[in-house]
């Protein structure tokens, strides 16, 4: 996602929980620059870089590396202590099956199952029962805790073997969020995902099981100083037609250069089919030109850009044309956003 900004959603939502849990979430909001009018907001979108200083502002406060999501305290270092354990194993298979061998006996953490097939492998998270919490924050905290696992388990799956490692399914065990965020989940794990499943999983092909692991304890250090960032930074494998576009879009002024025949023509197509596939996708040519120009301006933000800058370089006629748009994509003004 490398570019890209994500929904606050998720910072909405461990925040809520942990002030549930009795911690005040004042101070890693404030460390991530995350004011509370953007989260405030259901369009609301942060840097990944704001995500990352929020959740490891949120392990210094709560000395717990799932930051009370988990159904135990699950102490700092017991990821490094996992990832120690996987590190020397000669491949992604064989390293899948040391993680649900070893997770069992950590505590908080919830079991992983393998289930092996002839063409692929299926790995499953079953969520501990809440019986001390109320069904809705047990609910809350199971999807949170949900999508924070499946994402670390996918994208540090591609850091140890040191290449993209693309998904058959993803599947979570709730039901399916507007449209919008759907999408974003579709765009994290590069499958379209599955909502309303029996449990939480991901499915790989085989062939991926057999690739070395390449990293070291070395490179594993750097990885860990720098965690979560690589979760939420790294390049997206979306092979969609509207991933497509959106890189193109990327690459132009801010996203205002490319036409849907520029667009058409890279990726050898006709503009007329370009628009059919963005509409089976449930998008259009213009709502992702409103995205990155949306990203954009976002990130530019948060690098300490000002309003004025930032509709010249995104090509608004004049910065209150920029601050109406801004509000129309975020709910929120860009003073607010600040």
């Amino acid at each position: 996602m490398s570019g890209r900004t994500v929904p606050a959603d998720f910072v909405r939502r461990a925040a809520t929980l942990a002030a549930g849990a009795g911690f005040d979430m004042a101070a890693p909001l404030s460390a991530a620059g995350i004011s509370p009018s953007v989260l405030g907001e259901d369009a609301g979108r942060i840097t990944p870089a704001q995500l990352t200083r929020f959740t490891q502002s949120a392990w210094r406060l709560t000395d717990d590396e799932l930051f009370g999501l988990g159904a135990g305290p699950v102490p700092r270092g017991t990821f490094r202590l996992v990832c120690l354990t996987l590190i020397h194993r000669p491949d992604l298979g064989s390293a899948l099956e040391r993680l649900a061998d070893v997770v069992p006996v950590l505590p908080g953490l919830p079991p992983l199952r393998l289930e092996a097939g002839s063409e692929t492998t299926t790995l499953h998270v079953r969520m501990p029962p809440r019986d001390t919490l109320p069904p809705e924050t047990a609910d809350a905290a199971n999807q949170l805790l949900t999508d924070f696992i499946l994402i670390l388990l996918h994208r540090f799956a591609a850091w140890l073997v040191g290449r993209r490692v693309k998904l058959v399914a993803a599947r979570l065990p709730y039901p399916e969020p507007d449209r919008l965020l759907a999408r974003s989940y579709d765009a994290i794990f590069g499958v379209r995902v599955h909502f309303g499943a029996d449990d939480a999983a991901i499915e790989l092909d085989n062939s991926v099981l057999r690739a070395p692991i390449i990293q070291t304890e070395e490179t594993l250090e750097v990885y860990l100083r720098e965690s979560p960032n690589l979760l939420f930074s790294e390049r997206d494998y979306d092979s969609s037609a509207a991933a497509q576009v959106r890189k193109a879009l990327e690459r132009g002024a801010a996203g205002r250069a490319a036409s849907a025949e520029d667009i058409a023509e890279m990726l050898s197509i006709s503009a007329a089919h370009l628009r059919r596939l963005l509409r089976t996708e449930g998008t259009s040519l213009n709502q992702l030109r409103e995205e990155v120009l949306r990203d954009a301006a976002i990130s530019g933000l948060a690098r300490g850009e000002s309003v004025d800058e930032l509709s010249a370089r995104l090509g608004f006629s004049e910065p209150s044309a920029f601050r109406r748009a801004f509000k129309r994509w975020t709910g929120a003004t860009p003073g607010t956003f600040r």
